[in-house]
């Protein structure tokens, strides 16, 4: 059993998938699970609290980096050696987080992303050129290069954990990390993993309309730390 470690899962109205993935990942000996219950308006909090995890909700829905920074902190509390993110919609195959721990547990790496596209079958062409521009203006605004900045399946050592801040609450998140990530001086590994792809996680990706309005954000994420 991975006692050393702590999986942290944000969800919004995650009812049909969650219990899927807590099982999932008890049967991989992941056993210390929170699920953060970001003011979802169905059962994503009671089907979670069957499953055995512990619950935190958010009584409105604060966002990804929200929920992220929620669940980053309430697991420091529980003296992991190492936390894990995943998202809430079955899209991460638990199997894939040996390999993702392992550099942490190895001392080699301070965070590991699991990087869809250094193993992209099966992933629809669109999602691969979103990744691509995404990665792109993560560059170009925080100056480090990573195959995959939109992951939502991370690792961090417990040290990366307590020194990464969190100010993003949306999707911006995902990139304002990789900031983080370079202003502490964090080692950075990627490995790849594959993504499960189904009608429903397709369908709970961002639309042109928010991607536009993540783009803004992170601007806005830019220039406050330019600031600084």
């Amino acid at each position: 059993m991975a006692e050393h470690i702590v999986v942290v899962i944000p969800a919004y109205n995650e009812e049909r998938a969650i219990a899927d993935v807590i099982r999932r990942l008890k049967v991989g000996g992941y056993s210390r699970v929170i699920v953060v219950d970001d003011g979802s308006q169905d059962r994503t909090g009671e089907f979670a609290r069957r499953e055995g995890a512990v619950v935190l909700t958010h009584l409105v829905n604060r966002g990804v980096g929200g929920a992220w920074g929620t669940g980053l902190k309430a697991a420091l509390d529980f003296a992991p050696t190492i936390i894990v993110t995943l998202d809430a919609d079955g899209q991460h195959d638990p199997d894939d987080l040996p390999g993702l721990i392992a550099p942490v547990e190895r001392g080699e790496a301070d965070v590991v992303i699991g990087s869809r596209l250094l193993n992209p079958a099966g992933m629809p062409w669109s999602r691969r050129l979103a990744n691509c521009i995404a990665n792109l203006v993560t560059f170009l605004l925080f100056g480090y290069w990573v195959r995959d900045s939109q992951s939502g399946m991370r690792a961090f050592s417990r040290a990366a954990a307590e020194r990464i801040r969190i100010s993003s609450s949306g999707m911006e998140i995902c990139s304002e990390m990789v900031a983080e990530i370079a202003r502490n001086r964090l080692r950075l590994k990627e490995v790849p993993i594959k993504a499960i792809y189904t009608e429903y996680s397709l369908s709970k990706g961002q639309s042109f309309r928010v991607g536009l309005k993540t783009l803004m954000k992170l601007v806005l994420a830019k220039m406050r730390r330019s600031t600084r």
